[in-house]
């Protein structure tokens, strides 16, 4: 097995996108899809009910522009991972898309370089930051960006216990962008097997 996967990586790659399916697949039965229905409606967000028991906030946004369109966020998102010339052409037609996050579900928030980040995929993360994408400590971690991570840490230590989309932690980051320096230094300060 290659250096970049060890089976423990595979695996939790392999058990993080099974459970990410079982929100889709629940929404999926509540809509009553079926594997033999063709004309089932393919399962989509649904916003979680809620109510304030609270006061309410004393201001009320107004609201400028349109938002951006749900599937266009998740289609950036979705092509962030591994295809750049599909980021080019959907960056040129809608800049804002630069800043969009997408929530997978219970508030799994992942950008366009959130998504590239955690793949090791260089090529997009450095396309994207070039573009104004706003970097956090798990693109820093990715891209081998030690001082960044230090002065982060430094800052705040409990860091090195957050978690990334999809729950995905910064050795992990640091492990898929072949970041020895950072994936060395998060060792250092806590262990992960």
């Amino acid at each position: 097995m290659s250096d970049q996967f060890s089976r423990r990586s595979i695996m939790t790659m392999g058990a993080g996108l099974a459970l990410s399916a079982v929100p889709v697949l629940a929404s999926a039965k509540q809509q009553g899809a079926t594997q033999t229905d063709p004309n089932a409606k393919p399962p989509s967000p649904v916003e979680a009910p809620f109510t304030r028991d609270y006061e309410a906030p004393g201001f009320n946004p107004k609201w400028k522009k349109m938002q951006l369109n749900r599937v266009m966020v998740q289609d950036f998102v979705i092509f962030a991972h591994m295809d750049l010339d599909k980021v080019k052409m959907m960056l040129a037609k809608e800049p804002r898309l630069i800043a969009a996050h997408m929530d997978w579900g219970g508030g799994d928030w992942e950008s366009g370089l959130g998504g590239a980040s955690h793949m090791g995929n260089k090529d997009i993360v450095n396309y994207l930051l070039e573009k104004g994408a706003r970097m956090d400590i798990f693109c820093a971690a990715s891209m081998n960006q030690i001082e960044v991570v230090k002065s982060m840490l430094k800052l705040q230590p409990n860091l090195i216990d957050s978690y990334g989309p999809h729950g995905m932690t910064l050795h992990f980051h640091a492990k898929m962008g072949k970041a020895t320096e950072v994936y060395d230094y998060l060792q250092s300060i806590k262990k992960i097997d």
